[in-house]
């Protein structure tokens, strides 16, 4: 099953790409709530270059890596990636307003799918706050 958030983010596309692809930005947004935090991130923007950030609870009381694997890119376009056994592409459309970013993403089996939807629009949600707010 596929699930699908996007937000709209009132700033130039290159600078929407560039927030999303770069690990000091990373480290500002990705976080579904207030009480987690991302405190590392690396990225290898190509086709068969990984990323990784990692999520942990701002007490200390549990994190883990999120990884994973481009398999396409398009600058200010597109972004796909694998992780485990699941994929995930990041849309870019620009429009008079601003850009558009569409991610969809394979359901896991662990949770709720609207618990994941829930997560990881709130995650994009942060990211849009950010890019308006720096950029």
């Amino acid at each position: 099953m596929k699930i699908t958030v996007e937000t709209s983010i009132k700033a130039p596309v290159g600078t929407v790409w560039s927030a999303y692809t770069t690990p000091a930005d990373i480290t500002q947004w990705n976080a579904a709530s207030d009480d987690w935090h991302t405190t590392k991130s690396t990225v290898d923007l190509r086709v068969g270059g990984v990323f990784s950030s990692r999520m942990e609870a701002k007490d200390g009381s549990f994190g883990f890596d999120f990884a994973g694997t481009y398999t396409k890119i398009v600058l200010h376009e597109l972004i796909e990636y694998s992780f485990g056994d699941r994929v995930c592409t990041v849309e870019f459309m620009s429009g008079a307003n601003g850009v558009t970013v569409r991610v969809t993403f394979d359901a896991e089996t662990e949770n709720p799918v609207e618990l994941q939807r829930e997560g990881w629009q709130a995650i994009l949600n942060n990211f849009a706050k950010h890019v308006e707010a720096h950029h």
